[in-house]
C-alpha cells in the first residue's frame, strides 16, 4: 500500500512528531500474556522486527513455552478496521500501518483466505466484513451469486496446458485488419526483428517477412546461437516464446507478425521491435502460481456467506397482470424539510419507464410546517397495476411554494435560483428535495408496506415534469441530516404480487396473437419503406412524432426484417404503459437478428430501461473483440449506473470478460474505482527538492518501484529516475514521474499523474479521440496520437508522457529573444523539425505533420475543443503533431467578460501551413491535399455520427460539467451536420475551413497573451 501524505495526526507520517527520530514505540502481545514494549525502526522490516523481539523475550517469563520462530507471525489492526495477519514479513511497518502501534504474536495461519481476504479489503478500500455486516438482501444476494459466477469461471483455467493458460491470461493483441501502407515503412519489404537471450547480453537481428509467423522467429534465433557457439544440445523453437522487451506482453500463435499489435506500432512509428526468447519452463511457473491462487481463492473459508434459507413451502403467488386497480400510494409525512414555518410544501410524484412518462404526474395538497409535514394522503395514478412495466420507477420530488412578493425574504435556506422552477397562478415553486424508487424491487415483486426514502438535495440543470427519473434509485446514505419521506404502498396480505415470469409473457404474446382483435398487419408493404427509412435513419436526438411512432410499432414485423438497426426507435415507439405491446415486443425481441456491437451500444442508454432489451443489448456485445470492448469499456462501466439492481446482464458481462483478460480487469478495476471514489485533498509539497526529497525515501522508492503502469498493465515501471521528475508549469502542477526500465536497458517510461483538476473532460475526451482515430485510420492514414490517459479518482488520473516531443510554446520560445514576438514567428516551427530532421527523413516529418494536423483539425471541431493555446498543442520530432489537456469540450470556450478567446472553429495558423507547404508560400498543391485529407476525415466521422451520440449519451452521469443533458450532445449532431445530407454537410465545413484560415490572426493574439503571461510568471 503505497504511504500517505503526512498529516499531522497519522503516527506512520514522514514527519510525524511521534516518530520524529525515525523510531516508533510499539506494544507487543505474546502467546503467553506477555505484554512487551519495544522501540522499533518505522521504516524496518516485519521480519527485522520480529527477530528485534525475539531478543527480547529470552529475558521474559515463560520463554520455554513458545514454538519456534517460524510457527509465529504478527497481526494487527489495519487502517480499515480490519484483523490482518502479516504473513508477508517483508513488507515495513510503515507500509503496514496499523491503527494502533500494537501488534500481536500469534500461531502461523495455514488459511490463504483469510490472507486474500485481508489483501482485497486493502486494494478498494473497505474491509470485507462491512459487507458481512449489511442488511440487504439485494447486496447478499448478489455477492453470492458473482462469487460463484466468478468461481466457476476461475476453475474452468484449471487444467488447462500452460499455452492455453498463457493465450487466455496474457492474450496476444493482434488485428487481422489489413494495415494501410506499411510497405513504405518496411527496409526492401522485410521487417527488422531484434531477439535476446535471458541472462545473456546477445542481441541478434533478423531481416524477416511480416507474414512470418512467431514460432518462425524463434527458430531463426535458436539456429544463429547454435551457430555462433556450436552448442551440441538442439533445443526446439516450440520450447520458446517471444515476449515484448521490458514487458509482460507474449507474442505467439499462428498469426502473421504485422498483425501483432506491438510490431504494428513499431512499424508505424519507425522502431526496432526488441523481443526476447523465454524459455516455456519459465510461463510454466507463473502457470503453477497462479493455479496456487485460484485454488487458495476458491477454497477460501472468510467472509463465508450464510447459507440460503431452506425453501418455503409452496405458497400461491399473484402477477400484477390479474390486478387490473388503479395504482396508488399512501404519502404519509415527510421529515427534515428544513424549510420556514410560514413556506406550504408539495409533493410532485411520477411514474417512468427510462425518460417516459407513464402517466400524469400526481401533486399533493399543500401543506405548511417547519421540519415535519403529515400528509397522509393517497395518491391515484392514472394507469392500472397490471400496466406497470417490469423497469417502472416512482419519482418524487418536494417543492415549496412562495408567493412572489415573499420570494426574496423567504428563500434563505433553500438556495432557489441555481434550479428549475414552476411560475403558476403568482406562486413561485422551488424544489427542495428529490428522490426515485423502483415500484418493483429485484426479485420482481411488487413492493408494499411502509418506506422511508431519504432525499437527495442537488438537482440537476433539467428535470422531467419537475422529476429527476434519471437519478439514482439508491437513498441518501447521509440519512441525519437528508430530509425523509414516508411512502406506503399497498399491502399483499393474501400472497406477494410479481411481475409475470418470462414464459407468462411469451404466453400472453401468443394469446394476443391468435385473437381476432390482432389480425393487423404488422407489415405495410413496399409504399411504406421509404417512408418508414427516412424516419428510421434519423439521428438518435431526433424526436419523433406520435404519428411516427404508432407508425414504426404497427410496421414492426417491416423494421425486423428490413431495418433492424431501427430496434432502439421502435422501443421508443412502444407504449410501456400496455401490458398487450410490452408482451408482443417481448416476443418480437426474440427473433431479432443480431445487432453489431457497435449498434448495440445505444440500447443501454438510459432509455431502454426493460431487463430483456438490455440482455438483448449485451448478448450483442459478445461479438465484441477484447481490444474493441477495451475501447467502449468506460462507457459500459458508467451505464452500470442506470442498471437499477446489482445483478443485471451488463455486470455479469463484464466481469465475466475481465476474468478473462488481465487487461480488460485492470482497467476495469480503475474505472469501477473512479465511480466510487469520493475526492479526497492532498497537500502537495512545495518546489522540486522537497518533492525529490520525498521520493528518495525508503518507504517512497520501494513503494512506487516495480510496478505495473495503470495505464498499460503490460508496462512494467522498475525504478525511479527521481532527477528526472519534476513539476509541470499548468496550473494544477501535475507531478512528472520518470521510470527506468532495468530491463535490458529498455528506454525510460513517462507518466504524469495530475490531482486536483475537477474536469473529467481531459480524460474522456483522449477517449473519444482514440475512438475517432481507430474509425479513421481503416480509410486513411491520419497520424493522430491519441496517448494514454486514464482517471484514478474523483479529480485525479494518470496520462502518458510521449516522448521526444515539444510544445508549440517552447519551440516559439527557444527562437526568439521576446516572448511577445515568439508566437509570430512562422519559420521557428519548420526550422525545429528541419534541426530534428533531414533528408528523407525531413520530407517524412512533414508528411506526419499533415495528415496529423488533419486529423486534429477535424476532430477539435466535431468534438468542440476549446483552450487552444500554444501549450496544450504538441509537436513530435518525427513531425506528429498532436493537442493535449481537453478541459474544454462540446463548444464549451473560455471567454473573458463575455467575450469568447477563441473565435475560430478549430487551429489552422500560419506556422502550420508554413510547415505543409514545406516553406514555399506558392505550394498551393501540398496545401490543396491537406484541404482535401480534412474534408475526407469529416465524411468518414460524419458516417458514424449516431456511434458519437451514443458514446456520449451514455456518459450523461460520468460527471462531466460540460456534458449535464441531452441538451449539451447538440453540439455534435450540428458540427457533424447529421440531418443534412453529405453534400451540404460538407459544404458546411468548407465554411467552417475558410473561416478558422481568415480568421487565425486571433489565435496568434492569444497565443501571444499567454506567451508572455507565461513567460511573466516563471
Amino acid at each position: 500500500m503505497p504511504p500517505a501524505m503526512a498529516d499531522i495526526l497519522d503516527i506512520w507520517a514522514v514527519d510525524s512528531q511521534i516518530a520524529s527520530d525515525g523510531s516508533i514505540s510499539v506494544d507487543f502481545l505474546l502467546p503467553t500474556g506477555i505484554y512487551i514494549q519495544l522501540e522499533v525502526p518505522r521504516e524496518a522490516t516485519i521480519s527485522y522486527i520480529k527477530q528485534m523481539l525475539w531478543k527480547q523475550v529470552h529475558n521474559y517469563p515463560m520463554f520455554n513455552l513458545l514454538m519456534d520462530i517460524d510457527s509465529y507471525m504478527f497481526a494487527c489492526v489495519n487502517q480499515t478496521a480490519v484483523y490482518e495477519e502479516l504473513e508477508d514479513e517483508t513488507r515495513r511497518l510503515c507500509d503496514v500501518r496499523p491503527f494502533l502501534p500494537v501488534l500481536k504474536l500469534v500461531t502461523r495461519s495455514c488459511d490463504p483466505g483469510e490472507k486474500l481476504d485481508s489483501k482485497i479489503g486493502v486494494l478498494i478500500g473497505k474491509g470485507l466484513h462491512e459487507f458481512d455486516a449489511l442488511e440487504d438482501p439485494e447486496v447478499n444476494e448478489f455477492r453470492r451469486k458473482m462469487r460463484k459466477f466468478s468461481e466457476d469461471k476461475i476453475q474452468s483455467l484449471v487444467g488447462l496446458s500452460w499455452i492455453d493458460w498463457l493465450k487466455q491470461t496474457y492474450p496476444p493483441e493482434h488485428d487481422p485488419s489489413i494495415l494501410e501502407n506499411f510497405e513504405d515503412k518496411l527496409y526492401g519489404g522485410k521487417l527488422i526483428v531484434a531477439v535476446h537471450f535471458e541472462n545473456s547480453q546477445e542481441v541478434f537481428s533478423f531481416h524477416v517477412s511480416p507474414n512470418m509467423n512467431p514460432i518462425k522467429v524463434n527458430e531463426l534465433a535458436i539456429q544463429k546461437r547454435l551457430t555462433i557457439h556450436g552448442k551440441d544440445d538442439e533445443a526446439s523453437p516450440g520450447n520458446y516464446v517471444l515476449q515484448v522487451i521490458g514487458r509482460i506482453e507474449y507474442v505467439f500463435g499462428d498469426y502473421p507478425l504485422i498483425q501483432f499489435q506491438y510490431i504494428r506500432n513499431c512499424v508505424v512509428n519507425r522502431t526496432l521491435p526488441h523481443f526476447v526468447l523465454v524459455e516455456c519452463c519459465k510461463i510454466k511457473q507463473m502457470y503453477e502460481q497462479e493455479m496456487i491462487a485460484i485454488e487458495a481463492a476458491i477454497n477460501r473459508n472468510s467472509s463465508n456467506f450464510p447459507l440460503p434459507l431452506p425453501p418455503k413451502k409452496t405458497r400461491i403467488i399473484s402477477h400484477v397482470w390479474d390486478n387490473n386497480k388503479p395504482f396508488q400510494i399512501v404519502l404519509v409525512k415527510g421529515n427534515k424539510l428544513n424549510t420556514e414555518e410560514a413556506v406550504k410544501v408539495h409533493v410532485r410524484a411520477g411514474l417512468f419507464h427510462g425518460t417516459e412518462l407513464l402517466c400524469k404526474t400526481i401533486i399533493s395538497s399543500e401543506i405548511s410546517g417547519k421540519n415535519d409535514h403529515i400528509w397522509n394522503e393517497t395518491l391515484e395514478f392514472d394507469i392500472n397495476t397490471c400496466d406497470l412495466p417490469r423497469m417502472a420507477r416512482l419519482c418524487f420530488a418536494v417543492y415549496a411554494v412562495l408567493d412572489k412578493v415573499k420570494t426574496k425574504k423567504s428563500t434563505k435556506t433553500i438556495n432557489p435560483s441555481k434550479y428549475q422552477t414552476i411560475r403558476k397562478a403568482g406562486k413561485v415553486h422551488y424544489p427542495v428535495a428529490w428522490v426515485n424508487t423502483m415500484v418493483f424491487d429485484f426479485k420482481g415483486q411488487l413492493r408494499s408496506g411502509d418506506i422511508i426514502l431519504h432525499s437527495w438535495s442537488s438537482f440537476p440543470d433539467e428535470l422531467e415534469e419537475m422529476l429527476n427519473p434519471m437519478g439514482t434509485v439508491q437513498t441518501n446514505p447521509y440519512i441525519e441530516n437528508a430530509t425523509a419521506l414516508h411512502i406506503k404502498f399497498p399491502e399483499n396480505k393474501k400472497q406477494p404480487c410479481y411481475y409475470p415470469p418470462f414464459d407468462k409473457i411469451i404466453e400472453k404474446a401468443a394469446e394476443i396473437a391468435s385473437s381476432d382483435s390482432a389480425n393487423v398487419s404488422s407489415r405495410g408493404g413496399k409504399k411504406f419503406l421509404p417512408v418508414l427509412k427516412e424516419i428510421l435513419d434519423r439521428d438518435p436526438l431526433s424526436q419523433l412524432c406520435e404519428n411516427e411512432m404508432d407508425l414504426i410499432w404497427t410496421l414492426r414485423q417491416d423494421c425486423r426484417e428490413n431495418f433492424p438497426q431501427s430496434l432502439p426507435k421502435l422501443l421508443l415507439s412502444i407504449k410501456w404503459n400496455k401490458l398487450e405491446d410490452v408482451a408482443q415486443l417481448q416476443a418480437l425481441l426474440q427473433i431479432w437478428p443480431k445487432l453489431s456491437p457497435r449498434e448495440a451500444l445505444e440500447l443501454l442508454d438510459f432509455n431502454y430501461p426493460d431487463q430483456y432489451v438490455r440482455e438483448y443489448a449485451v448478448g450483442c456485445l459478445r461479438q465484441m473483440s477484447d481490444e474493441e470492448l477495451s475501447q467502449y469499456l468506460l462507457q459500459l462501466v458508467q451505464v452500470l449506473k442506470y442498471e437499477p439492481f446489482l445483478d443485471c446482464a451488463l455486470s455479469r458481462f463484464l466481469l465475466e470478460r475481465a476474468l478473462a483478460n488481465r487487461r480488460i480487469g485492470q482497467f476495469l478495476f480503475w474505472h469501477l474505482s473512479l465511480i466510487k471514489l469520493n475526492a479526497v485533498k492532498l497537500n502537495r509539497a512545495k518546489g522540486k527538492e522537497a518533492m525529490h526529497t520525498c521520493l528518495k525515501q525508503n518507504a517512497y522508492r520501494e513503494a512506487l518501484s516495480d510496478l505495473q503502469s495503470p495505464l498499460n498493465p503490460c508496462i512494467i515501471l522498475s525504478e525511479l529516475y527521481i532527477e528526472k521528475c519534476k513539476y509541470m508549469d499548468s496550473k494544477m502542477k501535475p507531478l512528472w514521474l520518470v521510470y527506468t526500465n532495468k530491463v535490458f536497458g529498455e528506454d525510460s517510461v513517462g507518466v504524469i499523474f495530475k490531482n486536483g483538476d475537477g474536469k473529467y473532460s481531459g480524460f474522456y475526451s483522449t477517449k473519444f479521440l482514440r475512438r475517432k482515430y481507430d474509425l479513421l485510420c481503416p480509410f486513411f492514414p491520419f497520424r493522430m496520437l491519441p496517448y494514454g490517459c486514464l482517471a484514478t479518482g474523483d479529480r485525479s488520473g494518470l496520462i502518458e508522457v510521449v516522448s521526444t516531443s515539444e510544445t508549440i510554446a517552447d519551440i516559439q520560445l527557444n527562437s526568439s529573444n521576446v516572448a511577445a514576438a515568439a508566437a509570430f514567428n512562422k519559420d521557428a516551427l519548420l526550422n525545429w523539425l528541419k534541426e530534428c530532421n533531414s533528408g528523407d527523413d525531413l520530407d517524412r516529418a512533414i508528411e506526419e505533420f499533415t495528415l496529423s494536423c488533419a486529423g486534429y483539425c477535424v476532430a477539435s471541431y466535431v468534438l468542440g475543443i476549446g483552450d487552444r493555446h500554444s501549450d496544450n498543442i504538441m509537436v513530435k520530432k518525427t513531425g506528429q503533431l498532436f493537442h493535449i489537456d481537453f478541459g474544454h469540450i462540446l463548444g464549451n470556450f473560455k471567454s473573458k467578460f463575455g467575450i469568447k478567446r477563441e473565435r475560430v472553429p478549430f487551429i489552422l495558423t500560419y506556422d502550420f501551413i508554413h510547415v505543409i507547404q514545406q516553406g514555399k508560400t506558392g505550394n498551393t498543391e501540398k496545401f490543396g491535399r491537406f484541404r482535401q485529407c480534412c474534408e475526407e476525415a469529416y465524411l468518414i466521422l460524419r458516417r458514424h455520427g449516431n456511434l458519437f451520440i451514443t458514446l456520449f449519451a451514455l456518459m450523461l452521469t460520468a460527471g462531466l460539467p460540460e456534458l449535464t443533458s441531452v441538451k449539451d450532445i447538440q453540439y455534435l449532431k450540428d458540427s457533424l451536420a447529421l440531418g443534412k445530407t453529405d453534400e451540404e454537410a460538407l459544404k458546411q465545413f468548407k465554411q467552417k475551413f475558410d473561416e478558422a484560415l481568415r480568421e487565425s490572426w486571433t489565435t496568434k493574439v492569444n497565443w501571444m497573451a499567454h506567451t508572455v503571461r507565461r513567460d511573466y510568471r516563471s
